[in-house]
């Protein structure tokens, strides 16, 4: 029997924050969203997610608007982030910090690095040279270091994170 989704009897913000984003698969749905993957293949071949989760968890994310759908230039659905989804950086970025320190090891980190300077983000998420805080749109994701020193997965969006990338810019034909 499936768990619910609901926590009907918690007045908290932390529950009512995880009725959206608690399932599993939907923080590595936002997460690739900052990487700059915008459609349903790319979602399903990079994350390896069934098609029906996939399906389901992006309709939730498009029904609390933390993804807009639009048609992009192939003619493809493709998703992006809202504002409210920008949002959500922080609890990634935090996320992704505790991973690293706790069931990472330092060689296979994917370095997030300010755009304006070079600096790497803190663990607070301000860049480590400048100190500001910058948004989002103003990091590159870099290509971890893998044990071979080749992709460890060949899905597109493996091979297309191999190079420094703007967050949030989309993947798309050519790119």
């Amino acid at each position: 029997m499936a768990l619910r989704r609901e926590y009907d009897n918690e007045v908290c913000p932390v529950a009512r924050a995880l009725e959206v984003i608690g399932e599993r698969w939907t923080l590595l749905i936002i997460r690739d969203a900052f990487y700059g993957v915008v459609r349903f293949t790319d979602f399903r071949e990079h994350l390896e997610i069934p098609p029906a989760v996939l399906t389901e968890r992006l309709r939730l994310l498009v029904e609390q608007q933390i993804m807009v759908t639009s048609v992009g230039a192939s003619g493809r659905s493709e998703y992006a982030l809202t504002r409210k989804g920008e949002l959500l950086w922080p609890v990634v970025w935090s996320m992704m910090n505790w991973g690293n320190e706790h069931y990472v090891e330092s060689s296979l980190r994917r370095p997030i690095v300010h755009f304006g300077c070079g600096g790497r983000l803190t663990p607070l998420g301000n860049c480590g040279r400048c100190g500001v805080f910058p948004p989002p749109r103003d990091l590159e994701v870099h290509p971890r270091r893998s044990r071979t020193g080749s992709a460890d997965r060949d899905d597109r969006i493996s091979r297309l994170l191999m190079k420094p990338h703007r967050m949030l810019d989309p993947f798309v034909d050519g790119t």
